[in-house]
């Protein structure tokens, strides 16, 4: 289902550390942190065995993985794979854990799947997880330095009991924190003599003259002109649109004011929210599809063959929509809309931790043997080092990245440029050589801001640079007071109740929240029994539930 947009991802990744970003802030060199190496010791030849739940991304073959066998001769490990498609990934990995077959580590894609803090502190207080604190302090001196030079990244693994019991992505992403962006296609606003919209009834004639007069110039009705798609990365429509009526963080629907958590989804003005989307949807300016398209779908429609077809699309980024490749010819087409402002003139933008996650991608299981604990740590180290992440996350030295040239520039004002992507030649097959998203572990801002970028923000090797210039449009309107869910650790014994309620709570509202925008549910008829259904289930007893973990954290 992701096969499109994680294609998009590794290409991302290995241009312009896009939808994440590469290492950390350490000094140790890789070879001083591992010692010899070898995760046995000086004396043992026999590879150490290890069984490991993985998710396997387009273009990827995790076990012929260049990166795979450097890192498996490095510290002479065998990894036994237990390979699982994208589709489905995080219901394979609750049943491996449920019917107690599950292997000895879990190494995950955040973007894809992960153990939530919720599964972190159940699993690890039932000893399904082991604590990392000691792995760390003996054997793994870049975690170690990383967390006392990043004490917030810490803080976020750091369960209240004291213990670590997973690893999560520490990527400082400045266009990632922004996920909620509109690209409106420029060239069709030209051609039709329109001014970029600015307000909500603006945008609703942009996209009616996006339908009517025929911009691709080919005589037909074709053209598409407003769509998106169900996934994340900022694909889902509602939530750029919402934002100018109350603010909507795409996630769980929650708003902080004056220090309480509140449901945004049953203020009056996400009705009228509602009720503006719903009058896009009725002329025929919304794509049906992007209620129920996955991103290769959505993907089609921005590269459709015989024409030029979308006028604008969402997502956190174009190149989830359309071709940002050598040789492509839309691209540049595809511009950023700044936040809308409503009949009210609220304008926000979806604000939240970029790529920082909470929980976790690799956790080590109580099956794993003392040599197998030792060898993990020392593998998941490497990638705390500058090389070692960068050859995670986006291919090896001198196959997907190489030294900076005299001249070259780095994306961070000031910085020093460290690393120069290899770009990929048009037609030239996945080179294999990183584990993208699997590979994200610490990639604080000062290791992202050294990665060489084109000033052509057009061209694949400007494109980070093209992103970061998008998202100062949406900089600063995010609202002052932001519920920071991914930072909250609930109480052990709410977790399986936070959990069921979080669940059918958002379930409910983006089940109505899409009946009430194709009209199977009535805005003026069913809004009271909308409202009275999300406390029946219990919506009060969810934000008491997340109230309390807020004041803990404020403590």
């Amino acid at each position: 289902m992701k096969k499109t947009l994680l294609s998009m991802f590794m290409l991302v990744l290995a241009v312009t550390l896009v939808l994440s970003g590469c290492s950390g802030k350490n000094t140790e060199s890789s070879n001083s942190a591992q010692g010899n190496g070898s995760s046995g010791g000086a004396e043992s030849t026999k590879p150490v065995e290890i069984s490991v739940f993985a998710v396997q991304e387009s273009g990827i073959d995790i076990p012929t993985n260049k990166f795979t066998k450097f890192l498996e001769e490095k510290f002479n490990i065998k990894f036994n794979w237990q390979i699982n498609p994208s589709d489905g990934a995080k219901e394979k990995r609750q049943i491996s854990l449920a019917s107690g077959d599950y292997p000895e580590a879990y190494l995950l894609t955040a973007y894809i799947d992960e153990f939530s803090q919720a599964d972190v502190l159940k699993y690890g207080q039932q000893g399904v997880l082991i604590p990392l604190n000691d792995l760390i302090d003996k054997y793994a001196p870049n975690i170690k330095k990383a967390m006392e030079e990043t004490p917030e990244m810490k803080a976020l693994y750091t369960a209240p009991d004291g213990n670590i019991y997973g690893l999560g992505a520490y990527t400082e992403c400045f266009h990632c924190s922004y996920p909620n962006k509109m690209w409106v296609n420029t060239e069709w606003l030209k051609k039709l003599n329109l001014e970029e919209p600015k307000t909500t009834e603006e945008f609703k004639a942009m996209l009616q003259a996006f339908k009517t007069q025929d911009p691709n110039g080919n005589g037909k009705a074709d053209e598409v002109p407003l769509s998106g798609s169900i996934e994340d990365f900022g694909v889902r429509i509602v939530p750029y649109l919402m934002n100018a009526f109350v603010y909507d963080d795409d996630r769980n629907y929650l708003n902080l004011e004056n220090g309480k958590v509140v449901s945004a989804a049953i203020k009056p003005e996400w009705r009228e929210g509602l009720a503006y989307i719903k009058s896009l949807y009725d002329e025929g300016l919304i794509d049906p599809g992007a209620f129920t398209q996955n991103a290769e779908a959505y993907k089609k429609i921005g590269e459709n063959a015989d024409a030029e077809i979308l006028g604008a699309g969402a997502g956190m980024h174009p190149a989830i929509f359309i071709n940002i490749d050598p040789g492509n010819s839309r691209s540049a087409h595809y511009n950023p809309l700044a936040p809308l402002s409503g009949p009210n003139g609220v304008s926000y933008a979806t604000h939240d931790n970029g790529g920082v996650t909470s929980g976790a991608k690799f956790v080590i299981t109580n099956k794993a043997s003392e040599e197998a604990q030792i060898a993990l740590i020392k593998a998941i180290d490497y990638m705390y080092t500058p090389e070692g992440q960068t050859n995670a996350a986006s291919g090896l030295k001198g196959i997907d990245w190489t030294d900076p040239e005299p001249g070259d520039k780095a994306l961070g004002e000031n910085a020093t440029p460290m690393v120069k992507q290899i770009p990929m030649k048009e037609g030239e097959a996945p080179r294999n050589a990183g584990w993208s998203g699997m590979g994200h572990f610490y990639m604080p801002k000062e290791y992202r801001d050294t990665w060489v970028q084109g000033e052509d923000i057009y061209a694949s090797d400007g494109y980070e640079r093209r992103l970061y210039n998008a998202t100062l449009l949406y900089q600063g309107h995010e609202p002052s007071e932001i519920f920071p869910i991914w930072a909250i650790w609930i109480d052990p014994s709410e977790i399986d109740e936070a959990s069921m309620l979080q669940t059918n709570l958002k379930n409910y509202i983006e089940q109505s929240q899409l009946q009430f925008i194709t009209g199977n549910k009535d805005l003026n008829k069913d809004w009271d029994a909308y409202v009275k259904g999300l406390k029946d289930l219990k919506l009060d007893r969810y934000l008491e539930i997340l109230q309390k973990a807020y004041d803990q954290l404020a403590k």
